[in-house]
């Protein structure tokens, strides 16, 4: 009987999760097929051109890059970093690759 149940709670715990990782894979896709259209419409740069000039300046400062998301309403791209136990937020317009404003760290 306790193996039945432990099953069952599994199962339960599996059928809450997966609607919110479905659901985030497809906010992921919907935003990455935003920023290729903006990037074809010549609307903001490639994400890598943008990397290319950030990432180098922030690893020099000893900060690692983790990832990014991008704001398809005020085309900005928001960088994302670690040093140490810190998360630094570097905030870029999408159009021009400059920084806007940086928090963290």
């Amino acid at each position: 009987m306790m193996m039945k149940s432990k099953t069952l709670m599994a199962l339960v715990a599996a059928a809450l999760i997966t609607p919110p990782l479905a659901a985030q894979r497809q906010d992921r896709r919907e935003e990455q097929e935003r920023v290729r259209d903006a990037t074809q419409r010549g609307e903001v740069r490639s994400l890598r051109s943008i990397e290319n000039s950030i990432v180098p300046r922030m690893r020099n400062g000893g900060a690692d890059y983790i990832g990014q998301e991008f704001d398809g309403e005020r085309n900005r791209y928001r960088l994302k970093f670690m040093r140490g136990k810190s998360v630094i937020w570097v905030d870029v317009d999408g159009r021009t690759g400059a920084i806007l404003g940086q928090a963290g760290g």
